[in-house]
């Protein structure tokens, strides 16, 4: 009995050392990995609070050029501004890559009144984006509120002759506020069209914004390919006080009259250019990670949050990343893609030549939603490696992000998505993007500087682990 206790001591011993050895063994390994991407990741945000370039950079683009929009001088000068400038970084190769892009003009200031009660008010407005111009005279109409595109189809031809007046505001009640922008800007993109097709006079759309304030906010609208020319109307966008304001009087009087005039036009495409340049991979350069934001903005501010900062960050990650010696095994590709706003005809041509060319893209990460404290990312990618970078949160979540959620990527990364390839939007802190979103208020001076900075290093982070731990199931070239 005692020979078979000892016996049974001795391999109940044995087992227990040899768990010892094992489990040291593997959380070691795991330990060591962890540890330098850390220290790395460490690095990426030391380097960029304390020697970070991107704001200075944004005050460049933005006090010098200003505003960018496709077809426009400043546009224009912003590529010459950024290709110089990735040069300057020391990215291995820089080029320009053509693209012809729309061209709309806004023309001389808009002007909009009403009269209520003898009282003359003025409305702070603005053309939407490929609107045409009211007649040289302006246009004159009783108006019609409406909440929604369903309720101005209801209408039918009661809107004809009439200003058609649409006022869904945000709704407050969502967090993230570019689900509040999303559930409220189709009546800005498509309301001319439904309401041209009834013959109304024109359209004005209450601001996309939660604040209540006096600056109007313009935006994209398109035209049906299956409307005839002849029933384009004009559309603008008042300001959301404007709007509250607009809505109180016509209880007190449904029939007062609204004025407004705009001169835009539309003028045949131009030629320009997405600015790329790249750091060569050292083990398997024909995979390519990007990194980019629009070069492009609207034409009444600077720029600054849309998407000025995503542009300086985004060449950030490349600047942060040769400053420590973090050589990509992937190529890096840095790209300021032009055409975001009234078109996205440089995502598509990017797109159109990377899969003419047979380019192997695996990653892709934009930043355009502000330049504000960084929050995490939204992931558009397969289950496995949403999973995969869903396991970084340990690593990342000490600079305050914490969200590695599904989603959306972005518009300019967007047309090369597949199932193989994963594609990441930077998420900042949306509470206070949409006080300046297309507005004339989109400044540099609204840019905090260590935030910006955080984002970069936010951005260069993910970055890093991407082009460390992804994988592509597509056969490497021997």
């Amino acid at each position: 009995m005692k020979k078979n206790l000892l016996l049974l001591s001795l391999v109940l011993l044995l087992f227990s050392c040899n768990q010892k050895q094992v489990k040291p063994l593997t959380s070691k390994v795991f330990s060591t990995e962890e540890k330098i991407d850390s220290t790395n990741i460490k690095k990426l945000f030391n380097s960029a609070l304390t020697d970070g370039k991107s704001y200075e950079w944004l005050r460049d683009l933005t006090q010098n050029i200003g505003s960018r929009l496709s077809g426009s001088e400043g546009a224009e000068k912003s590529v010459i501004w950024g290709e110089k400038l990735m040069k300057e970084v020391g990215l291995d190769s820089v080029w320009l890559q053509p693209v012809m892009v729309p061209h709309w003009v806004r023309g001389n200031k808009e002007i909009a009144n009403y009269a209520l009660n003898g009282i003359k008010k003025d409305v702070p407005i603005c053309a939407l984006g490929f609107s045409v111009a009211t007649p040289q005279n302006g246009i004159t109409a009783e108006v019609i509120e409406v909440k929604s595109l369903e309720e101005a189809k209801d209408l039918g031809n009661k809107m004809k002759g009439k200003i058609v007046f649409f006022n869904r505001p945000f709704d407050d009640t969502l967090i993230n506020t570019f689900r509040a922008y999303g559930g409220c800007v189709d009546q800005r993109v498509r309301g001319a069209t439904i309401c041209g097709q009834f013959g109304a006079k024109g359209v004005i759309v209450r601001s996309m914004t939660n604040s209540v304030d006096d600056y109007p906010h313009t935006g994209t609208m398109i035209y049906g390919d299956d409307l005839p020319k002849e029933k384009y109307i004009p559309a603008a966008a008042i300001s959301s006080r404007a709007a509250n304001i607009l809505s109180n009087d016509l209880k007190q009087n449904p029939n007062l009259k609204f004025f407004f005039k705009q001169s835009c036009q539309t003028l045949p495409d131009a030629p320009s250019f997405n600015v790329v340049g790249e750091i060569k991979g050292t083990e398997t350069p024909e995979n390519i990670v990007v990194v980019g934001g629009h070069l492009d903005s609207w034409d009444l501010g600077e720029g600054a949050h849309d998407d000025g900062t995503g542009i300086v960050q985004s060449l950030e990650v490349a600047y942060l990343f040769k400053k420590n010696n973090i050589k990509p095994k992937n190529t890096l590709r840095v790209i300021f893609f032009m055409n975001e706003e009234n078109g996205t005809r440089g995502a598509k041509k990017y797109a159109e030549l990377a899969k003419l060319n047979k380019e192997n893209h695996i990653g892709g990460l934009e930043s355009d939603a502000g330049g504000h404290t960084p929050r995490g990312f939204s992931i558009d990618a397969n289950s496995v490696n949403t999973k995969l970078l869903q396991s970084w949160k340990k690593l990342l979540s000490p600079y305050g992000l914490h969200d590695l959620d599904k989603g959306g990527s972005g518009a300019d990364i967007g047309p090369l998505k597949g199932e193989n390839v994963t594609l990441v939007g930077y998420r900042p802190d949306s509470q206070r993007y949409f006080d300046y979103h297309h507005t004339s208020t989109d400044t540099f001076d609204k840019v905090n500087k260590r935030e910006l900075e955080l984002g970069s290093a936010s951005m260069a982070s993910i970055i890093y682990l991407m082009d460390k731990y992804l994988y592509s199931n597509t056969p490497v070239k021997q």
